[in-house]
């Protein structure tokens, strides 16, 4: 079923790019829950596997039906383009208990149980509900998420810096038919088609948060009801080789000719990676890895730009020649 952005003039001019470590340890959750989404995670799944059972999910899972609303207040878009999860769940901490006990009587619809019932008990005590979701996110983010965040904050980020080159080249228009198949352009109004529900939006002046995600593929999300921005997010590029390690895909002659470590760096850069994000996943040291890189980089094999708070690196032409051979 289809879900319908409609956009003014205004909101051309307020489109924004976001990412959100509260809302990947939402989608987290979710995708425990729904086995279709395993495929790419699998070996996540299996390193926070015992970690995960510890965890009562069950009051995350009732507000995330399969079909039909899911409530914003548990992850509103975030309040800018670099948000600390620790932002974001003050945020949701703060939400007043009355749209949080709408917004959960939306999601629940017809599942609504009598007093006594884990629904029940959630709209009874809306400020004791927000407080406990709260906790509960926190207890994810921290088990299930926050230890592979460098990994997937770089991730994130190198497609945020690859479509905002493609916006600056193409426009938004054909950007968002980039992004996703699911995604098409009728006049000033764009088409979500494969989402939870019908619905309908008018943007009204908001602009748009559009956020990469690790885990919502294969699904394309539109979201945020009002009083929060609307947002679209959508599955970031190069989730197939996230889990992968760089050694696994190191060809034995590129290391020979440019040392293990060396040629396991140039590899491990198939989307642009900062330098903690890369010594996070290769396990060695910043500064070992930083020197690589700045010999990489000296070789013409590496560019560097910054983004943010850091700078990106990634593979030049030549670079790519050389990763690829074998």
């Amino acid at each position: 079923m289809p879900f319908q952005l409609h956009f003014g003039e205004s909101d051309l001019l307020r489109c924004r790019f976001a990412l959100s470590p509260l809302f990947e340890t939402q989608e987290a959750v979710r995708t425990l829950s729904r086995p279709y989404r395993h495929g790419y995670h699998l070996p996540w799944l299996r390193r926070i596997r015992e970690a995960a059972v510890t965890l009562d999910l069950e009051p995350l899972w009732l507000l995330m039906p399969d079909s039909g609303h899911n409530p914003d207040f548990i992850c509103p878009p975030p309040i800018g383009p670099l948000a600390t999860f620790e932002e974001e769940i003050a945020a949701v901490r703060a939400v007043d208990p009355e749209v949080a006990r709408a917004d959960m009587a939306l999601a629940l619809g017809d599942r609504l149980g009598g007093p006594e019932s884990a629904t029940g008990r959630l709209l009874a005590d809306p400020a004791r509900a927000v407080h406990e979701l709260a906790d509960l996110l926190e207890r994810a983010w921290q088990t299930l998420i926050e230890p592979y965040w460098p990994r997937l904050r770089a991730l994130l980020e190198a497609d945020i810096a690859y479509h905002s080159r493609r916006l600056a080249d193409s426009g938004l228009e054909q950007l968002l038919g980039e992004v996703s198949p699911r995604l098409s352009w009728n006049g000033s109004t764009l088409t979500v088609t494969g989402t939870r529900g019908d619905h309908q939006r008018v943007l009204g002046g908001h602009g748009l948060v559009l956020m990469p995600s690790v885990f919502v593929w294969p699904e394309v999300v539109g979201g945020h009801e009002e009083p929060w921005q609307p947002g679209l997010i959508y599955p970031a590029r190069g989730i197939g080789g996230l889990w992968s390690e760089s050694g696994d895909r190191t060809p034995g002659t590129l290391a020979r000719l440019l040392g293990r470590v060396r040629a396991d760096v140039l590899c491990a850069l198939d989307e642009p990676a900062g330098t903690s994000a890369l010594a996070h996943r290769l396990g060695l040291a910043p500064s070992s890895v930083s020197a690589h890189l700045s010999v990489l980089r000296g070789a013409g094999l590496l560019a560097s730009r910054r983004y943010g708070h850091q700078v990106l690196y990634e593979r030049t032409p030549l670079g790519i020649a050389l990763a690829a051979s074998d």
